[in-house]
């Protein structure tokens, strides 16, 4: 089975899958996460066609809304 490195951690890839798909398939939303690709931020419109292949490493950030909590 083909992987991909994600935040560090394997994780199988689903053959054709997209940027996109990998976000979707996360449950995150696509504009409350920014995407790094084998080392190069990812422009979001690109995601769709961008096709994942083996041995690829994502690294995924998750904004989160709000403030610092005292």
């Amino acid at each position: 089975m083909s992987t991909i490195l994600l935040n560090g951690e394997a994780r199988p890839l689903t053959p054709g899958a997209s940027v996109l798909d990998l976000v979707t398939e996360l449950g995150r939303h696509p504009r409350a996460v920014a995407v790094e690709l084998n080392g190069a931020i990812l422009p979001r419109e690109t995601w769709a066609d961008r096709r994942l292949e083996p041995g690829d490493r994502v690294e995924m950030v998750h904004f989160v809304q709000g403030g610092c909590k005292e």
